[in-house]
């Protein structure tokens, strides 16, 4: 007969069997009771709840085992880096003719452009079918948008008309939510918390579907000729002198005057383009869309949490976006978001996901357990100091947020894109007709813009420094909070386009000048906060952004009128110029 007794070994709890006969020769391993992992708030919360099928483009999955996959890129990212390791080489230069290569007779289709991921590509892509060019689409996954809605106005969709990529009709059709529509302006905040609020209109006031957007898009791109391949994903890229070969899993093999990178931030191209170093900063977004909201008529643009809070090993400033979703009168979605730099210690996303179940009701005034969560959100929005990213081969070219044409500030490309798709569509479309398609030309459709890089100040400001002791607690929020005030008192010329990414010479002169008049002791903060080195360097793109203010008013009228006296390489490089100096200093916005 055997006897159990429970002993603590090595700090752990092991059941070992003794034998009443210890002179018989009988061993037995020990039975080690292991304690069985506790499954996260967040792990039970998302297994919870039903999903669909993933799909492409930021925050296309909710799964909770795509969560987890996000998070180890994340870890990887952050991971100090011994050795870099070289990314692979998707693209290669060949030096020939592809007409006289081996290949020529296994291309299964030639066209004018290849626009390689779907998700926003579709855009560029109906916009250039739409100036007759033969355009395909390349997309690993089924081409459609996600279920959760972005968040934009009325004035950035019908940008989409002006291109024709929309009739003005479907406008209605894509709009899933109107915030606050009982208002004669539609009305959102820019809470600050114990601090105040600000009121604006018309900003990001629209929830635009993206999965009837992107059925509508497609429909129409496939009835302007275009071609699309789905569940294909880009093997490799070989530039040829004569075109652009691109290689797919199943070993089918396309040609292209031009291929157009569309594969979002973790694009393999831009990977190689920037030899796999780490992003300057990232913005880190978790949220829901849920149900149960009784007051469900506020959206914030904007709210800003009080304090820096302790996540883990690292510090993190978190702000708030919620509007109302269109699925149900009492649905909302509920952003919290953080800036941070990539480094050992900085939190995942599972881990700021556990703090948002404990802040988001206190936020929103409401308890968890009162909420049906229909889905969960989350992403990873990496950012460069050099961006946009120009041309780094011939007959390739980033678009989206491959380009880094996005504002550091901002967790979503779409905006931008909207913005830029003119610009763009029309630019490709002179590049393919002259055959201007070197890296040289191509980078002038991607240039140095001086209020995108000057945004950078903005992001570092609002990133939670790890070593802070002498900045206080509250200064993140306190700076917001007069900027936001100083800029509401000098009005909507001055508001409105910072609302929406746009940075400008004389609206950012005059904020800096009224928060230094009114708020001189928030000043040394400002050095310890962001340093003295990201200082001098944002001053250099400051004054590069009154330079292109300058051109842009009263250099541009004089050199345009020659435009079309010019041969017509140089009228597209003039051309280009122009539109540099136009949106890098943001006068392309409208109010």
């Amino acid at each position: 007969m055997s006897s159990l007794q429970l002993q603590a070994i090595n700090g752990k709890s092991q059941l070992l069997v003794r034998t009443p006969f210890p002179n018989k020769k009988c061993v037995r391993k020990p039975f080690i009771l292991r304690p069985q992992a506790v499954s996260s708030k967040t792990q039970r919360i998302m297994e919870s709840v039903s999903v669909s099928g993933e799909v492409g483009g930021a925050g296309g999955a909710y799964s909770y085992q795509a969560l987890k996959r996000l998070d180890q890129l994340w870890s990887n990212i952050c991971s100090p880096q011994q050795v870099v390791q070289e990314p692979q080489q998707v693209v290669s230069t060949i030096p020939s003719l592809f007409t006289s290569s081996d290949l020529a007779d296994k291309a299964e289709g030639s066209y004018d452009v290849i626009v390689c991921g779907g998700t926003l590509g579709i855009f560029i892509a109906t916009a250039l079918c739409a100036r007759g060019l033969r355009v395909a689409i390349v997309e690993r996954n089924v081409l459609k948008g996600r279920e959760q809605e972005w968040n934009i106005s009325r004035k950035e969709l019908l940008e989409l008309v002006e291109v024709g990529v929309l009739e003005e009709d479907d406008i209605e059709r894509v709009t899933s939510a109107k915030f606050n529509p009982v208002f004669a302006k539609l009305i959102n905040r820019c809470g600050f918390e114990r601090k105040g609020e600000i009121w604006v209109n018309n900003i990001l006031n629209l929830g635009v579907s993206p999965a009837r957007l992107i059925e509508i898009v497609k429909k129409r791109f496939i009835s302007l000729g275009g071609v699309v391949f789905e569940g294909l994903s880009v093997s490799s890229i070989s530039v040829y002198d004569d075109a652009a070969i691109l290689k797919l899993s199943g070993d089918k093999i396309l040609s292209s005057r031009l291929i157009i990178d569309a594969m979002g931030n973790f694009s393999p191209i831009v990977k190689q383009i920037r030899r796999g170093r780490k992003p300057d900063g990232v913005c880190l977004v978790v949220g829901t869309c849920a149900r149960g909201f009784e007051n469900n008529s506020l959206s914030d643009v904007i709210f800003s949490s009080s304090t820096v809070k302790k996540v883990g090993d690292s510090k993190a400033q978190y702000f708030w976006e919620a509007f109302p979703a269109g699925s149900g009168p009492l649905d909302r979605t509920t952003y919290m978001f953080t800036y941070v730099e990539p480094q050992p210690g900085s939190p995942k996303l599972e881990e700021l996901l556990e703090e948002y179940w404990d802040l988001m009701p206190e936020y929103q005034g409401v308890s968890l357990d009162n909420l049906e969560i229909l889905r969960v959100i989350y992403g990873i929005f990496p950012t460069y100091r050099e961006s946009p990213l120009p041309a780094a081969f011939s007959r390739v070219l980033q678009f989206g947020d491959a380009s880094g044409i996005q504002s550091p500030v901002s967790f979503g490309g779409f905006g931008s894109l909207t913005r830029h798709l003119g610009r763009l569509s029309a630019g490709i479309h002179e590049a393919i007709s002259g055959d201007y398609l070197d890296s040289y030309n191509l980078s002038l459709l991607n240039p140095y813009m001086p209020n995108l890089s000057a945004s950078w100040l903005f992001q570092r400001a609002m990133s939670a420094k790890q070593q802070s002791e002498d900045v206080p607690e509250d200064f993140i929020n306190e700076l917001l909070y007069a900027n936001f005030s100083c800029m509401q008192r000098l009005g909507d010329p001055v508001l409105r386009p910072f609302l929406q990414d746009v940075v400008q010479f004389g609206p950012l002169s005059k904020t800096l000048g009224l928060v230094m008049l009114t708020r001189p002791q928030i000043l040394p903060s400002i050095f310890k906060q962001v340093g003295i080195p990201v200082l001098l360097d944002w001053s250099r793109h400051f004054v590069m952004l009154g330079y292109y203010t300058l051109l842009a008013t009263f250099a541009d009228p004089i050199v345009r009128p020659f435009l079309n006296t010019l041969p017509s390489k140089t009228s597209f490089r003039w051309k280009r110029h122009l539109e540099a100096w136009k949106y890098g200093s943001g006068l392309d916005y409208k109010l």
